[in-house]
């Protein structure tokens, strides 16, 4: 078997499991809207106190933005192994504080912004920008991941040219949303 050979059978084999990660990312992405939507709807009594979750969430966003800069900055400068390992610690944030943002919407009221004038517009501005595009982005975020993890490159990093900013943005509009918020929990 010749080297183009070999090649040829390696991006099919990536292709291939690309496609099942693909797979994984849809059904995770359609799961995590159906639970987002429901929070709002369902509320869960476990006999605990769970107010003490949103300076978790807007810290895990906050630290997820600092790796997902780190990552940039790595890429940025070619080192591709720190900028991996920065995608991966910027995942687990995120993923950290989903489990823990649902859980808290599930078993607590919501708590309603206060404030008045043009501060109420910017929070709501912020606030819907930032639940849209995180209820968008994230497949987006997922399949970029399967790019690169699948060893196709060239296509990650065209997907990740537009997936990086607004993925950021959803990171960093998340803390200030809820420093905005916080006076009134």
């Amino acid at each position: 078997m010749s080297v183009q050979e070999r090649s040829d059978n390696s991006t099919d084999e990536s292709r291939k499991l690309e496609k099942r990660l693909n797979i994984v990312a849809y059904i995770v992405s359609v799961v995590v809207l159906a639970l987002v939507v429901l929070m709002r709807r369902i509320k869960i009594d476990l006999g605990i106190d769970f107010s003490f979750l949103p300076p978790v969430h807007a810290s895990l966003n906050a630290v997820a933005a600092v790796f997902l800069l780190l990552a940039y900055y790595f890429i940025r400068n070619k080192n591709v192994e720190a900028h991996r390992r920065s995608i991966y610690a910027a995942f687990v944030c995120s993923a950290l504080f989903l489990v823990s943002y649902v859980l808290y919407h599930f078993t607590t009221a919501e708590t309603r912004f206060g404030g008045e004038g043009s501060v109420r517009y910017a929070y709501f501005f912020l606030l819907i920008t930032h639940v849209v595009l995180a209820a968008v982005i994230l497949p987006f975020i997922l399949l970029t991941f399967n790019r690169a993890y699948t060893g196709q490159y060239a296509r990650h990093r065209k997907m990740a040219r537009w997936v990086f900013p607004v993925w950021l943005y959803v990171a960093i509009t998340g803390p200030i949303c809820y420093l905005m918020l916080k006076p009134y929990y």
